[in-house]
């Protein structure tokens, strides 16, 4: 992956800074997202694929409440620079304690970046719940049962999943709670990995009787159940 490819969320509560950093990554044909807030930072990654993170160090230390965990969870997730904007130059920071992290610009952008494949961090926490399920495939009736749901979509177990294609369709029928929705594969987990083989499957639609069922299944609320860590 060339430079040119590659997109990196900046952050900076600080005008002038956020556009020094903007510049920085221009000048070496890196496609910067710029990003006021980390709460702004947040909606943009779980919309679009992103490889990295390039932040101003004093935005992190000056975060707090929401804005803080925010932070904790984007710098967990993308390969992150924590830098200090003097002028035009960039300068890289350690916080206390955080890992270890490139020592310049350049390193994090032609070494770093590229090793990351571009990703969205998942909106919603994964709650373990088991329900049958009756899944409507290529004209197949196949039965399995869920190893988690979220309010984005679940994980459907089958000893088969091979057979699947990521951005397939998919019809679920949930026979417990008497509810069929469309969904969408978005991973194929194979037999023999680190977990129960399967497919991961993104709802496509929300009506009102879905929503009505996760918030049942879920108890929470869509807008307060966002996977964020605890900083």
């Amino acid at each position: 992956m060339t430079p040119s490819n590659m997109a990196i969320l900046v952050v900076s509560y600080n005008d002038d800074s956020r556009a020094a950093l903007v510049s920085s990554l221009s000048e070496h044909h890196v496609t910067a997202v710029a990003c006021a807030t980390f709460l702004e930072a947040e909606t943009r990654a779980l919309n679009g694929f992103h490889n990295g993170l390039l932040v101003d160090l004093p935005s992190i230390i000056k975060a707090k409440g929401e804005e803080k965990i925010v932070a904790y969870t984007l710098t967990n997730f993308f390969p992150t620079l924590r830098v200090r904007a003097i002028g035009a130059s960039v300068v890289p920071m350690a916080m206390p304690g955080s890992a270890t992290q490139d020592k310049s610009l350049i390193e994090f952008i032609t070494s770093t970046c590229p090793g990351f494949p571009p990703r969205r961090p998942r909106a919603h926490k994964r709650h373990t719940i088991c329900i049958l399920t009756l899944l409507r495939y290529r004209g197949e009736e196949l039965r399995g049962f869920t190893l988690d749901v979220s309010w984005g979509g679940l994980f459907v177990v089958d000893v088969h999943p091979e057979k699947y294609s990521i951005g397939e369709n998919v019809e679920i029928h949930l026979p417990e709670l008497d509810i069929t929705f469309q969904a969408v594969v978005c991973w194929v987990m194979p037999w023999g990995g680190h977990s129960a083989p399967g497919i991961g499957v993104r709802f496509t639609e929300m009506d009102q009787t879905l929503e009505t069922t996760l918030a049942g299944i879920l108890k929470t609320r869509k807008e307060f159940d966002r996977d964020r860590l605890v900083a």
